[in-house]
This record gives C-alpha cells, structure tokens and sequence, in this order.
C-alpha cells in the first residue's frame, strides 16, 4: 500500500485566533483515519494510507473553501509502500 504525507496551510492567516477555515481543515485532518497528524498554527502535517489521505484531502478542500478560505496549499509526497519510508 502507498503511503502518503500531505502538508498544508489555509489563508487568510489571523494571528489572534484561528478562522473559521483553519478550524475547519484541522477538524477534517484529525478526524480522518490517518496515521500521523501534527496541527500547528503556521503549518499542518499528516500521514497515511493513500485512499485516507486522499479522501481527506478532497474534504479538507470542499469544507475549507465552504467556510471562507481564499488559498488553500498544499504538498502531498510519496512517503513508501506497505509502511517502510523509502530512502
């Protein structure tokens, strides 16, 4: 099974709270079945199979956008098969 990480950050920023996008994105990300998920206010990280990360992808981006985001980027890297970082 391909594995697969997917870093991502939401815009407009606001440093005095998260909005409502960022809230949003970060609820789709924990929520899925993922392996790994790191959440942090500059920049957001997950792990896992690729159907999870891909169906958590796609509603990170459906719901993020509903709900105000004006930039969503992301990166999503290849990270190994069956579980094993390639090098």
């Amino acid at each position: 099974m391909v594995r697969l990480r997917v870093e991502f950050t939401t815009e407009p920023f606001d440093l005095d709270e998260a909005p409502a996008h960022a809230v949003v994105a970060r609820e789709v990300i924990q929520s899925a079945e993922l392996d790994a998920v790191d959440v942090g206010p500059f920049g957001n990280t997950a792990e896992g199979g690729a159907d999870a990360v891909l169906t958590a992808v796609d509603e990170l981006l459906r719901k993020a956008l509903d709900a105000g985001a004006t930039r969503v980027s992301l990166q999503v890297n290849v990270i190994g098969e069956g579980g094993e970082d390639e090098k």
